[in-house]
């Protein structure tokens, strides 16, 4: 018979890691769906068209005519209808109406897609020791994602017919780092399932200098989507027939330039591209030299494909499925250094 002790004794739960990181794969490949929507409803220029934010009644769309009369409506006293699509019918409403619907539906879908497993993880006590935290400032940053999302649809609703490509700036890379920390946490858990007690990987120095720079080339890319500053030339190498034109009007002060000037924008991101494909190289080929040579393989891949869709971007006049793609590249791109970062630190852990 048992004894006493063992009866009160409490039953532990097994911890397998495994789940868990698919659940944070899974829950990435949502917000690389929402990134890609995200670059649609930009292109579109559909960000603008539902002019409340509603987290729980406007999961539902309009349902009827009178429904979506209201929500022309509402849309109609915009600044964007008011000034850019004046005129506009119903059926044109309802076409930029549906990206920016997706968009917000996806957020949703995201938010219930990592809540509702974590809790029921952590209900079952199937969450390994010093991973909680790192899952709670996930949901955290989700949450706050949403938030900046309004923000951001916020700033072209008052006096200007679009959004601010600074506050769209942070809207992106917030989305990335949520992106790349799903990844890294993921990588993290089915390392530990694989071999137990397993530490979480350090973060390489050579990584971390790749990765900011990366940052500043998205802030940058960004910062061209807002400013519609892929339209300014569409040729490359050169801008037109010269590398920088002179006949540029500069902005004063001078540091303004790199935040408001559309030709200094693309300028900067056509070239500091190459910089970011250099270091990511490196990054290559240590994972190469590590034997890892798949993941070395999937970053240049990465970096030579980004690239190229960069290229084709201008050259195509910013082709809406060209410039989708080259922005759903760079979350893959993210991805692939993250991995790459992840089996190098795993080496030092």
């Amino acid at each position: 018979m048992a004894s006493q002790a063992q009866i009160e004794a409490p039953v532990m739960r097994p911890v397998h890691p495994a789940p868990l990181a698919a659940w944070l794969f899974f829950v990435a490949a949502l917000v690389l769906a929402m990134i890609v929507v995200g670059g649609i409803t930009r292109l579109t220029e559909s960000g603008l068209s539902i002019v409340h934010w509603e987290p729980i009644k406007g999961a539902i769309p309009p349902l009827n005519q009178e429904q979506w009369q209201q929500a022309f409506d509402a849309y109609r006293q915009s600044p964007q209808y008011q000034l850019v699509n004046s005129g506009m019918s119903l059926a044109e409403f309802k076409n930029i109406f549906f990206w920016e619907y997706v968009h917000r539906l996806l957020g949703r879908i995201i938010g219930l897609a990592f809540a509702l497993p974590l809790l029921w993880f952590a209900v079952r006590r199937r969450i390994p020791a010093g991973f909680g935290w790192k899952l709670i400032i996930l949901l955290a940053l989700g949450g706050l994602q949403g938030v900046i999302g309004w923000w951001m649809v916020a700033s072209g609703l008052v006096e200007r017919p679009e959004v601010s490509h600074i506050r769209l700036a942070v809207h992106l890379l917030t989305a990335l780092l949520i992106f790349g920390s799903l990844i890294w946490v993921g990588l993290d858990l089915r390392r530990l399932g694989r071999i137990a007690e397993a530490r979480p990987a350090r973060m390489p120095t050579l990584a971390i200098w790749i990765l900011s720079l990366l940052a500043l080339q998205y802030l940058f890319g960004a910062y061209t989507a807002g400013l519609e500053a892929g339209y300014a030339f569409s040729s490359w190498p050169k801008m037109g027939d010269q590398w920088f034109p002179a006949e540029t009007p500069m902005l004063t002060p001078m540091l303004r330039n790199f935040v408001d000037n559309p030709i200094v924008v693309q300028f900067v991101h056509r070239w500091l591209a190459w910089i970011v494909a250099a270091a990511a190289f490196l990054l290559a080929r240590a994972a190469w030299r590590q034997g890892d040579r798949k993941i070395a393989t999937a970053v240049v891949a990465a970096v030579l494909i980004q690239i190229l869709l960069g290229i084709f971007t201008l050259l195509s006049g910013v082709d809406l499925w060209i410039a989708v793609a080259h922005q759903g590249m760079a979350a893959v791109l993210l991805g692939s250094i993250i991995a790459a970062a992840h089996r190098l630190g795993s080496r030092t852990a």
